[in-house]
């Protein structure tokens, strides 16, 4: 029989049917260490019983009834986003591409309520925001982009962790109305900037009168040290997008505003069907509570410290590794040629890993990981490197 799936990714012939914790089990019932968590979203782990339970009490109460109505679970969520992040109000969606659109879709308006005609949003090179029409075109990738033109006007590209260019700009344009990163690059395989670079960008703005954007789809609820990545550079932005870890596993994204940018959007202007539904938002609740609880974003750091340091202690002098890098449980081991087949020969040894940009080891393990599997990780992959 024909697949019936549209054929858009290079899926491993693997296939898994139980999770616990930072464990996952296939048809064989063979056991694999993730350290991936879905590409960063099961933050709090595979079959998580609190999400569970949650997912089980409100699916016999409501799923949804539109944002038609007032949706207390919503409102309840906001309430403590907004606490944890210094932002004024959000918008949920179902995705952190859903939640990068509203950014850009809050920055035009923005910008035309100020007299712009064209507005336009700097964003970096290499960068990743989704794979709708405007968030593609907001990536830095041409891979990305290829065969999806004509693109979506109204972005200009700059380097990475450079706030120079971004200066350039300013003094040569009158349409820029925002700046659009990522704190730490994800898909370009966990580069990390300056650690000015933010501040340098939130001074740019503020001076030019422009919206700040971070994407936090990623970096985002605890998984680099603090619950939100930029609250490590001192800095507050204007927008700022999340989605991967808050519903570990269920779909959510939200787009959380502050200042001027909070008031752009009014009744009309934007919109989801199923954004904020009951269900997504009760879980998202459950998932602070338990980042809080567990000091997570605490774990996360401490664990992350760790595994580079005994990534660097075998591999550091290793004339193949050319970097070894990332906050908290995101990071990256980039060896100085393409490494692809890693995913392969760690998977063959109950292990679960992700290589992006062909050269990159990329490490989003589960929050709750113990000593013991942080340990295990890392023996596996340093194994793996040295027998390159």
């Amino acid at each position: 029989m024909k697949n019936p799936l549209m054929q858009t990714y290079g899926r491993q012939d693997i296939a898994f049917v139980k999770g616990e914790g930072a464990w996952l089990i296939d048809e064989q019932g063979n056991r694999y260490l993730d350290a991936v968590s879905g590409l960063g979203v099961v933050a709090l782990g595979h079959a998580n019983p609190e999400v569970a339970k949650t997912l089980t009490d409100q699916g016999a109460e409501l799923l949804h009834t539109s944002n038609l109505y007032r949706i207390p679970a919503q409102e309840q969520l906001a309430a403590a986003l907004a606490d944890l992040s210094g932002m004024d109000n959000m918008f949920f969606g179902n995705s952190g591409a859903e939640a990068n659109e509203c950014a850009i879709k809050v920055a035009r308006l923005y910008g035309k309520h100020r007299g712009i005609e064209h507005p336009t949003i700097i964003v970096t090179d290499a960068s990743f925001h989704g794979r709708t029409l405007a968030t593609l075109t907001a990536t830095g990738s041409r891979k990305v982009h290829a065969g999806f033109e004509p693109l979506v006007n109204g972005f200009v590209r700059v380097p990475f962790n450079d706030t120079e260019a971004v200066k350039q700009i300013a003094a040569n344009s009158n349409n820029i109305v925002a700046v659009m990163v990522e704190p730490i690059q994800g898909e370009a395989g966990i580069r990390v900037p300056d650690d000015n670079y933010l501040k340098g960008l939130r001074e740019v703005c503020d001076k030019n009168e422009w919206l700040l954007i971070l994407d936090e789809v990623q970096t985002g609820n605890a998984r680099t040290g603090t619950y939100f990545c930029y609250q490590q550079s001192g800095i507050l932005p204007d927008l700022v997008t999340t989605a991967k870890g808050l519903g570990n596993g269920l779909p959510i994204g939200v787009c959380l505003a502050r200042g001027e940018a909070a008031e752009v959007f009014k009744p009309g202007n934007h919109g989801s069907t199923f954004g904020g539904n009951p269900l997504s938002c009760s879980v998202g609740l459950t998932v602070i509570d338990q980042i809080k609880s567990n000091n997570l974003a605490d774990r996360a750091r401490e664990l992350g410290n760790r595994m580079q340091e005994n990534f660097r202690n075998r591999l550091g002098g290793r004339n193949n590794v050319l970097d070894i890098r990332g906050k908290g449980l995101m990071l990256g081991i980039e060896l100085d040629k393409n490494c692809t087949e890693l995913v392969g020969k760690a998977r063959e040894r109950g292990l679960l890993i992700n290589v992006t940009s062909e050269k990159v080891i990329r490490l989003l393990p589960p929050l709750v990981i113990s000593d013991e599997e942080a340990d295990q990780i890392c023996d596996t992959i340093c194994s793996l490197v040295e027998e390159l």
